[in-house]
């Protein structure tokens, strides 16, 4: 028996981020990596927009909630909501803690990192591919939610090449700001390097001497 297509099983509007704008929480079922649990966020006049912009964002506990500084993705959260608001979209989110480890999996990776490793070595050295992340379950919430062609907010490729696989036309790519701190630039630069994400990381002189504090 074939498997049952993604729908919507709820949608609920919750006030957010104590910044005036609200959001519309969708939770879907047959989801094919069930029982993974995702979000979509439909924010700004998305209901009524062309070409929607997305932002599938991979869960991260300690920068999401606690505002960790070893990346940057508390601060592309924060950007996407706010950006998605003004022009109308989803911001996707996917529970795929540490590149599709785990929490506890990823904090044993910060530890590989604080002895040398970059983020793709470490996670390669417990045995995990060095991205374990998959896009489909992103591209069955937007078949459910009709959506078929967007914008997608991203500075991954892969995240682009996986949803065009699935059937989503992406018209654009439209790169989020370079987040990047002394805490947190080795992670950026191994990103742009091993993952050609697309970070503008302009002044090399400022990233050496940031990528000397590590």
């Amino acid at each position: 028996m074939s498997k049952p297509f993604a729908q919507v099983r709820t949608k609920v509007s919750i006030p957010i981020m104590n910044s005036g704008f609200q959001g519309d929480f969708y939770s879907f079922e047959h989801l094919s990596d069930a029982p993974s649990e995702h979000l979509a966020i439909g924010l700004g006049d998305y209901q009524n927009t062309a070409d929607p912009l997305v932002r599938i964002h991979s869960e991260c506990l300690t920068g999401d909630v606690f505002g960790s500084r070893r990346c940057d993705c508390g601060e592309q959260l924060k950007e996407s909501l706010e950006r998605i608001s003004k022009e109308g979209g989803y911001l996707l989110y996917l529970r795929q803690e540490g590149r599709g480890i785990g929490l506890y999996n990823k904090l044993d990776a910060y530890h590989l990192q604080d002895q040398g490793m970059d983020t793709f070595e470490a996670n390669a050295h417990l045995g995990f591919q060095e991205d374990a992340r998959c896009y489909l379950s992103a591209a069955e919430m937007l078949q459910a939610l009709n959506i078929q062609r967007i914008r997608l907010l991203s500075n991954n490729p892969e995240k682009e090449r996986q949803l065009k696989v699935a059937g989503i036309e992406v018209i654009q790519r439209v790169p989020t700001s370079t987040h990047h701190n002394p805490h947190n630039v080795k992670y950026l630069n191994a990103k742009a390097l091993k993952a050609s994400h697309s970070l503008n990381i302009t002044h090399p002189e400022e990233t050496k001497n940031l990528d000397s504090t590590q």
